[in-house]
């Protein structure tokens, strides 16, 4: 059972921090529960938030949440699965709990992915997420450490130097495995970032599994009071790449879904022009050219 006792916050409760519970792990002063309820982490029904209203987002569930090992206090609850469609009941229900996330001040990251899964994908997701998050605080105001914690370099497993923090670093491989076997048409793995203005972050990936066609993931990464510790447009990029590399691992005996390459060309055409709605712009027109 969770402990009654609230954290500085007044609404949220200490998850135990003794380990009592089906601790998925511990990691750099953090300690990750798997699959909690929303009752489970607010103290009662909080201000601003009607009896109806609690009782249904009180039974929703968040896939992780990170605690503070010394405290329980909960750091950010996780949330890895497919983008719920627009206008549908499983929308509602999501802003529902967003709404009583935000009322009691509870973090929520977000990670919409038609295939990322939290069972397969979900322990090293927040494993880089909290070593992101402690590499980011301890370079703060650090000018000997200005490389982000993707970009730090080191030796790779094949050898090469490179990014060694580059979760998609794997899927490359395994791209370049799949056209040394004849079952892709270009071993490079492709892809672009953006951030929406009043919207997620995004990355796409893409690998060409014939010259006419692609193999196309898009994950978007959303922050709600929280911080991954590096860009969350980059990082949806290389959540996008460990997307394609499990299609690529997964589908080695059948077709993919695939997609027309011009119509991808002419889906990166369309987003460039919505620039302006763009933090930062686009970085991305040379991929505007099929």
């Amino acid at each position: 059972m969770t402990s009654t006792v609230s954290d500085d916050r007044g609404w949220l409760r200490a998850l135990p921090a003794d380990g009592a519970r089906d601790t998925l792990l511990t990691r750099a002063g953090h300690r990750v529960y798997p699959a909690r309820r929303l009752s489970e982490l607010v103290q009662g029904r909080p201000p601003g938030v009607t009896g109806s209203q609690w009782t249904s987002a009180s039974r929703a569930a968040f896939d992780f949440v990170i605690c503070a090992a010394d405290t329980g206090r909960p750091i950010v609850a996780v949330e890895i699965g497919p983008v719920s469609p627009a206008g549908s009941a499983q929308q509602r229900a999501e802003r529902l709990k967003d709404a009583v996330s935000a009322a009691v001040g509870l973090p929520v990251l977000r990670i919409g992915s038609p295939t990322l899964r939290p069972a397969e994908h979900g322990r090293r997701l927040v494993e880089y997420v909290i070593d992101a998050r402690d590499y980011a605080a301890g370079g703060a105001g650090d000018e000997s450490t200005p490389v982000s914690y993707r970009d730090i370099l080191g030796r790779l497993p094949d050898g090469r130097t490179g990014p060694v923090n580059d979760l998609g670093a794997l899927a490359r491989a395994a791209a370049v495995e799949a056209y040394v076997a004849r079952r892709l048409a270009d071993p490079i793995v492709r892809g672009l970032h953006v951030r929406w203005a009043d919207g997620p972050a995004q990355g796409w990936s893409w690998v060409q599994v014939r010259p006419d066609a692609c193999l196309v993931e898009r994950v978007s990464v959303t922050e709600h009071r929280f911080s991954c510790g590096i860009d969350p447009a980059r990082l949806a990029e290389d959540l996008a790449t460990v997307a394609v590399g499990e299609r690529l691992r997964v589908t080695e005996s059948v077709d993919p879904e695939l997609l027309p390459r011009a119509e991808l060309t002419a889906e990166i055409v369309a987003l460039s022009r919505r620039r302006n709605e763009l933090v930062g712009g686009f970085a991305f027109d040379h991929l505007c050219v099929d």
